[in-house]
């Protein structure tokens, strides 16, 4: 009876600590690629649909990169120099002329330190509400959070106690836990928090600069210092903050453990999920950058990608650069259909601000959510992705329990929407989402029509929800 009660007592600990365990079965995992493909992907990343991703940092302080390549092609020796990434403005910088260096020569002098924006943010830091972030985050219709805890230049977010080797003590990190402070922001308001880590570059160990693509791979620090280093980091950030999603950038260093710390991972949060950067062969997702797929994909997959043109904050792009809200909202609904998710990138200035043009892609975000999360949280793709109405707009689709969803990317035109291809049963019932009351439709061969109301509820893309019984 002794032992029974312990066990209680230590199920009970274990779930009110960890309450992916109640929903997923906990497992001993072991470094290695057998044990750790056997980790299933929890029910809670499946149905979030949405995360924000938030790339903040030194870079935040000058915030800028060159308004250029807006389908990011990567590949190209012109997108090394005119990078339009402003998180990558320490190596931009270096790059002689390149129009980075350019604009940093103007506004701070061809002999500014990019650390020396260290005092800079951390004096701003100190009017940022985390709060107010996460309040935000969940208006927009987010379900987990992504934050950059060390990007490529090596200044980490949170007091980490693992000393940089190459950085002034006052140069290493932030003097607030952004990291700590935004998880419990978040997890106050009842999302899940994931945290970014570049392991696969750190400029303040090899510090490159990148001139040429041969360069991507020989600035990867290999050291066993490194290795150390980096293993140290995630250590830490896994027994502080308990991340939802470990989400790594580029690669691992070869002289690290990244199937040990894999394992580690998996056994203090059972339920949380490993992105495909770790530079083996385990993940639990693929993480396509700016790049969506063109049919459904059997395995989860995350398109990561900025409002503009940038994930840092680059005070240059306007309207022009940012994803106008209907077409935001289509790319949701299209990665949706397709088995993933979008992890959607805001870049506030180095005090938290987010800048007005992405705050009105939230809202806009938000209010569409709001009336047709529906079709989007908790469904599976259906039988197939894509379709379209007799006047060609474009329609995605997506199921959960007996309903399908047939998501309008645009409005209609006329009295009536048919669904070209969508056959339906005749107990079939058809509902408009923003309504209460069911549609009447008629079968025409293989099409659906369906009479619409006068007033469509709502903007950029309309469900039409498809009941079976």
């Amino acid at each position: 009876m002794r032992e029974l009660r312990r066990t209680v007592v230590v199920l009970v600990f274990l779930c009110f600590h960890f309450p992916g365990l109640n929903g997923q079965q906990a497992s001993h995992y072991a470094p290695s690629l057998d044990s750790l493909n056997r980790h299933p992907i929890p029910q809670w990343y499946g149905d979030a649909k949405l995360g924000i991703f938030v790339h903040w940092g030194l870079y935040s302080v000058p915030g800028w990169a060159p308004l250029v390549h807006p389908e990011h092609d990567f590949t190209s020796q012109d997108y090394i120099t005119h990078n339009p990434y402003a998180e990558w403005y320490l190596n931009s910088m270096r790059l002689d002329g390149s129009p980075t260096q350019a604009y940093h020569r103007e506004h701070y002098g061809a002999d500014y330190s990019y650390y020396n924006f260290a005092p800079t943010f951390n004096r701003e830091i100190q009017k940022w509400n985390p709060d107010l972030w996460a309040e935000i985050f969940r208006r927009a219709g987010a379900k987990y959070v992504v934050l950059t805890t060390k990007h490529h230049d090596g200044f980490t977010l949170w007091p980490s106690s693992v000393q940089n080797p190459t950085l002034a003590l006052d140069r290493q990190h932030a003097q607030r836990d952004l990291v700590g402070e935004l998880s419990a922001a978040v997890r106050k308001q009842g999302l899940r928090m994931g945290l970014y880590y570049s392991g696969g570059y750190d400029w303040t160990f090899v510090p490159g600069p990148i001139r040429i693509s041969a360069d991507y791979e020989k600035v990867k620090p290999q050291s066993e210092t490194y290795g150390k280093y980096v293993d140290a980091h995630y250590r830490e950030l896994i027994e502080r903050y308990h991340p939802a999603v470990l989400w790594n950038d580029i690669d691992y260093p070869k002289s690290g453990h990244p199937l040990q710390i894999m394992a580690e991972y998996y056994n203090a949060v059972p339920d949380g999920v490993i992105d495909d950067r770790f530079g083996v062969k385990h993940s639990d997702f693929k993480s396509p950058e700016y790049e969506t797929l063109d049919k459904i994909s059997p395995t989860k997959w995350e398109e990561c990608r900025g409002l503009g043109r940038s994930f840092g904050y680059n005070r240059a792009e306007g309207e022009a650069e940012t994803i106008a809200p209907n077409e935001l909202i289509y790319l949701l609904v299209d990665i949706v259909s397709k088995n993933g998710n979008l992890l959607l990138d805001v870049g506030p200035e180095a005090d938290g601000t987010i800048p007005p043009v992405q705050m009105s892609r939230l809202e806009a975000l938000g209010s569409w959510l709001g009336q047709n999360g529906e079709a989007i949280y908790g469904t599976r793709p259906w039988e197939r992705a894509t379709g379209e109405t007799s006047g060609g707009i474009q329609v995605r689709f997506t199921a959960k329990d007996s309903s399908v969803y047939a998501t309008v990317l645009g409005k209609p035109a006329g009295a009536t929407l048919t669904l070209k291809s969508f056959p339906a049963k005749a107990s079939s019932k058809f509902f408009l989402l923003g309504l209460t009351k069911p549609l009447s439709w008629s079968q025409h061969g293989d099409d659906t029509v369906i009479e619409l109301p006068s007033t469509l509820p709502g903007r950029y893309a309309y469900v039409i929800k498809m009941v079976q019984p």
